[in-house]
């Protein structure tokens, strides 16, 4: 019997290091580790020790003889990942953790956020003898994204929750929720109390299209739209209209996909997640029966992982269609496909191209190679225009070139996935052309100077890519700076005490909630979905937060 790593896999690597033979691959270093859809188990190698399905934080580890239904074909995937990867080293990946040593003093960060690679600092902080941190987030409940951002019928994704949970609630860290640094306290007054900061605020800035239209009622950027059927507070009062019977996802990323099977899925299957109650709802009375998935380049650049593609196809009452050129698809089918991702995803677009939809059955298409040119509509959206595009190979590397056709459809609603922008706290260096941070290994630069005491993580640093464990890697390389920087003497001894800040905050925000606050939040949202047959029934307002932190 060998174990298989399955869809969900958040690629923290941390089953890597407990692997007593180094059968899972790719591991923290290698090449393809910062691109790879999931890490993979080798089954000539795997010795059924079960170290990894222990220590994976979302429960994507299964035995290969009892995989659930739906993931068999993991089996394949994990043994095809490895018959095209060349001979490999055994050898154990040590990563040498930093040490402060005998530091004559403690030392004190504050990480600003509360999401996966703030989580992933304070954890490899928080560990270490010596340290004290204190945990700032703008919301009065944490996890940042694994809370607001995770799809609701993705469940075990959100498990890496409950590990945060308890490094949170360590005695050396000092938590802050309901509290926006920027705002509330400045960074500057931060580096008072503390040697560094460290700002894992991530991107929550929706990319525009910059077409007319765009700001129309019923146009909505994802992180807004994903926002509201999450249940976070500043867009769960937005009006969706799901009214119309077609709505149109402009990219096709893993979040595009997320919006899309949310918006068709089978409202009994979404009563059993902890989707918001008003997205519940709503859902429960829309209208739409078509979603179109559109995006600028062809079938082969598809931005979806296979696995979100696969779980997309393999709804029962939902048809999943492609429109596109047929020499793209042909093209598309002829391959070559070199790695088990771009295999699996084309074969997936190549079977759902084949497909004739069910005229009773909900409908997602995918439309390639168009160009949003305008959002229709006067007092709110009607339609979409989109410009057609082809792929000129004549001159060698391939081209797209406007065909001179465009085309109309008809929307309710318009939701752009096209990626995002960070926005840090004020007094932070951005650099707005990228949308990140501008850094180097995590310490912030102005003018390409480092910034004495002020460091990032996460997609604040390097964009938003990857999956959650990828800010594990991305944090630790920043902490280990951190470290660097405290142990030769380069960060500024903090002038104020611990005391002191807590009664600037106790000042600022009178209703700061602390880790005993969050944790009577989530006993409440807990014990209502128990009583719903649900995993929590989210509380959405800053308001009720506050009541039910105060106890």
């Amino acid at each position: 019997m060998t174990f298989v790593i399955s869809q969900g896999c958040c690629r923290d690597a941390s089953c890597v290091s407990v692997c007593p033979v180094q059968c899972i691959r790719p591991r923290p270093g290698d090449p393809e580790f910062e691109t790879a859809e999931q890490l993979y188990i080798d089954p000539a190698v795997c010795i059924d020790c079960g170290a990894c399905v222990e220590e994976c934080p979302v429960d994507a580890i299964h035995p290969g003889h009892d995989l659930p239904a739906g993931l068999s074909d993991y089996l394949d995937i994990n043994a095809g990942y490895f018959s095209d990867l060349p001979a490999y080293d055994r050898v154990p990946v040590h990563r040498p953790r930093p040490r402060i040593g005998d530091a004559p003093e403690e030392l004190r960060v504050a990480v600003v956020g509360t999401g996966p690679a703030a989580c992933y600092a304070i954890t490899e902080l928080a560990t270490m003898r010596g340290t004290r941190v204190t945990a700032f987030e703008r919301q009065p409940a944490p996890f940042g994204l694994v809370r607001s951002g995770v799809a609701p019928d993705h469940p075990h994704t959100r498990l890496i929750a409950d590990r945060f949970a308890s490094v949170l609630a360590r005695p050396n860290v000092d938590c802050f929720f309901g509290v926006e640094v920027g705002t509330d306290i400045t960074v500057a007054e931060l580096l008072e109390h503390h040697h560094a900061v460290v700002v894992a605020t991530g991107a929550q800035v929706d990319r525009r299209l910059g077409i007319p239209g765009e700001d129309l009622p019923g146009s909505h950027g994802a992180n807004a739209f994903v926002g509201w059927y999450n249940g976070r507070p500043e867009h769960a009062a937005d009006a969706v209209d799901l009214s119309g019977e077609r709505a149109v996802v402009v990219g096709n990323g893993n979040v595009a996909l997320d919006i899309a099977r949310i918006l068709v899925r089978d409202r009994a299957a979404l009563a059993r997640t902890d989707i918001a109650d008003h997205a519940l709802e709503a859902l429960r009375r829309s209208n739409i029966r078509e979603v179109v998935i559109v995006g600028r380049r062809g079938p082969d650049s598809l931005a979806c992982s296979a696995g979100e593609l696969g779980e997309l196809c393999g709804l029962d009452d939902v048809d999943v269609t492609v429109t596109c050129d047929q020499g793209e698809l042909d093209r598309l089918a002829s391959g070559p496909h070199t790695g088990d991702t771009p295999r699996r995803r084309a074969n997936l677009v190549l079977e759902a191209a084949r497909r004739t939809p069910r005229p009773d059955a909900k409908r997602i298409d995918f439309r390639f190679l168009s160009v949003p040119v305008s959002i229709e509509g006067t007092e709110r959206v009607t339609g979409i225009t989109f410009a057609e595009q082809r792929i000129d190979r004549a001159g060698g590397a391939p081209l797209l070139v406007g065909t001179g056709r465009t085309t109309t459809l008809d929307a309710s609603l318009v939701v752009r996935a096209i990626g995002y922008s960070s926005r840090p706290p004020a007094g932070v260096p951005v650099d707005a052309s990228r949308g990140v941070i501008p850094n180097r290994a995590g310490r912030v630069l102005d003018e390409d100077e480092t910034v004495a005491g002020l460091y990032c993580a996460g997609w604040a640093k390097r964009g938003p890519s990857g999956v959650i464990g990828s800010n594990k890697v991305c944090s630790e390389e920043t902490v280990a700076a951190v470290i660097e920087d405290f142990t030769t003497g380069r960060l500024a001894k903090p002038v104020k005490t611990r005391e002191e800040l807590a009664a600037l905050v106790r000042t600022r925000v009178p209703g700061a909630v602390g880790v005993e606050g969050w944790q009577r939040i989530d006993a409440a949202e807990r014990d209502a979905g128990r009583s719903a047959g649900r995993p929590r029934v989210k509380l959405v307002t800053v308001e009720e937060m506050l009541a039910v932190a105060r106890g």
